[in-house]
């Protein structure tokens, strides 16, 4: 039975091998990269937001963001659909600020029609706008925070958050998915308690938003997950399209509602809070600024809330005055046609934007005449916003990219449409 012997190395084996190992370069020691998927179903990816990552260790060499496991073929949808039916669905993209994206749909629409809202109509829009910016960013920072380990934030964003909520649901019925908007109005005038309550809430939130302030923003772990992480800078933020606060942390002024103003939002004294770095603590600054400007937006509309009606004077598109429906012939048969074939939209196209809480949320639309679009195009400002990770992603640790996910703060609803 033949047998074998182990080589045993002696002294001058021995520097033979230290001299190979010296002929190896630094990436060869080092090894093969490591190829992981973070996501699909990951809680700091926010939803359904799959993550491609090379890894060198613990560092990251490569990021491919993989989306579209949410696709719901929104777009196409409203292709088949009337105006109005499609505001549902609107409410499924962001699904943080269902009342926002009301809003920019039905702007988008009545801009095709060349409808323009009266200022009571206005005020309510404007009012709904930045109630859903300050319950987006409450969710926004606290699931932020929450990511990085500082759960009692969370616990104070969401009592705030909850206190939004039956604000909302006095005002259209519902929590989550409002539909509360309409083309040329809204389902129906500010109801009784609802003011008092709102000035309630502004009273109260500010104490309460100055509190997460005082436990996030000096926190020294707090600091070090997020300072110079995910640093963006001004140039980048300008070329990958950002908006939003996004872009205003990386030190670029643009805000929609002060660079093409809407809903009046030149009557409307707030400033734009900008970063100076572009690093995911800056666009955490930018959140927590931009709703106390919401809530100095919202004192005003309720101090400047004029009278009147809240719906556009348009006899030949609009239904009629419901108890005149159930007394005149005349009125029924044109409440009939309204709701069988929609608004008689002319041919055209138009484009309209809004400053959502994630960003420039714009609605393209191309007319051929009737009550159903020939085509929608959503500019969804998460799905953009998200084409910057490959950017800044390589050279950070894999525990920085929860930190720099949860600053982008994105909403896959709108990002995978």
């Amino acid at each position: 039975m033949a047998t074998t012997t182990r080589d045993i190395e002696t002294p001058d084996t021995l520097a033979q091998s230290a001299r190979s190992l010296e002929a190896i370069s630094d990436s060869e020691l080092l090894g093969e990269k490591l190829t992981i998927n973070m996501g699909p179903s990951h809680p700091a990816t926010h939803g359904v937001l799959r993550l491609l990552l090379e890894l060198d260790g613990e560092i990251i060499t490569k990021a491919d963001p993989d989306v579209g496991y949410l696709h719901r073929g929104d777009e196409k949808i409203a292709e088949n659909m009337q105006y109005d039916q499609f505001v549902p669905y609107t409410d499924r993209l962001d699904y943080l600020a269902p009342l926002a994206n009301n809003v920019a749909y039905a702007l988008a629409v009545e801009k095709l029609m060349g409808w323009e809202l009266p200022p009571r109509g206005k005020a309510i829009r404007v009012i709904c706008c930045e109630l859903a910016r300050i319950s987006a960013h409450l969710l926004g920072i606290g699931a932020f925070a929450m990511d990085v380990g500082a759960t009692t934030v969370f616990l104070y964003t969401f009592t705030e958050r909850e206190k939004l909520y039956d604000l909302i649901e006095l005002l259209t019925g519902a929590r989550f998915t409002t539909s509360y908007t309409r083309i040329g109005g809204m389902t129906r005038d500010l109801p009784d308690g609802f003011i008092p309550g709102l000035r309630a809430f502004l009273d109260g939130f500010i104490p309460q938003l100055n509190e997460t302030d005082r436990l996030l923003t000096r926190n020294r772990i707090w600091v070090d997950r997020t300072k110079d992480v995910g640093v963006i800078s001004k140039q980048d933020a300008i070329s990958y399209g950002l908006t939003g606060p996004n872009i205003r942390g990386s030190g670029v002024e643009y805000d929609v509602r002060k660079a093409r103003p809407y809903l009046d939002y030149q009557n409307y004294d707030f400033d734009i809070p900008i970063g100076t770095v572009g690093d995911a603590y800056d666009r955490y600054l930018i959140r927590l600024e931009e709703m106390r400007q919401s809530v100095k937006i919202l004192r005003q509309a309720i101090e400047k809330l004029p009278g009147g009606p809240i719906w556009v004077v348009d006899r030949k598109n609009l239904p009629p005055d419901k108890r005149a429906v159930l007394m005149k012939m005349e009125e029924l048969i044109h409440h009939f046609i309204i709701h069988t074939e929609g608004v008689d939209a002319p041919p055209g196209e138009v484009y309209f934007s809004a400053e959502n809480p994630k960003g420039e949320l714009g609605f393209y639309l191309n007319s051929r005449g009737g009550g159903v679009p020939y085509r929608l195009k959503i500019r969804a400002p998460s799905f953009v916003n998200l084409s910057i990770l490959p950017k800044i992603l390589p050279g950070h640790m894999v525990s920085d990219v929860v930190a720099i996910l949860g600053s982008l703060d994105f909403v896959m609803g709108e990002s995978d449409r």
